[in-house]
């Protein structure tokens, strides 16, 4: 099958460019979208669709959400995507955090959606460019706590606590 001219060279990430320079997505959006410019699409999905769990389990009060949480903030082996998402939406409160992550998880798994019908129809892309110099974080490290305190933006009532 031809591909047609628009589907050679394309840009995976233009959808990541336009959510993040739209002046109706809250300042949150636009800095996720840009961090996520550039990554692995798999990588970028599977990492956020992780943190969006992790966040979730923890606001729902599941026993492991916590240790999940913090395991990956301060997981010494993995790129700092997941942290630059995690601070970019920190301290936001968390229904607004969860909301922004879900709205990144359905932006990154349409990007996959598209990257797998470029390479069914064998159709080149524009090359993604990591951001990242390191394979590894470079700098201080989250304290791998999972029984840290939830602070109130945790909270929709900030006089409830954990």
């Amino acid at each position: 099958m031809m591909t047609t001219p628009f589907r050679e060279r394309f840009d995976l990430d233009i959808t990541l460019r336009d959510a993040a320079l739209d002046p109706e997505n809250r300042p949150t959006r636009r800095m996720i979208a840009n961090a996520s410019i550039g990554m692995h699409v798999e990588d970028a999905y599977y990492s956020v669709r992780e943190l969006r769990e992790a966040v979730s389990w923890a606001h729902e009060g599941v026993s492991a959400g916590k240790a999940k949480l913090s395991a990956i903030l301060a997981n010494e082996g993995a790129d700092d995507f997941q942290r630059c998402i995690y601070f970019c939406l920190a301290g936001r409160g968390v229904v607004t955090m969860l909301d922004d992550l879900e709205w990144l998880e359905d932006l990154l798994e349409r990007r996959g959606r598209v990257a797998g019908e470029q390479r069914r129809l064998k159709a080149s892309r524009m090359p993604l460019t990591n951001p990242y110099v390191a394979d590894a974080p470079d700098g201080p490290m989250v304290k791998l706590d999972g029984a840290f305190e939830q602070g109130p933006s945790w909270w929709v009532d900030p006089t409830m606590s954990a």
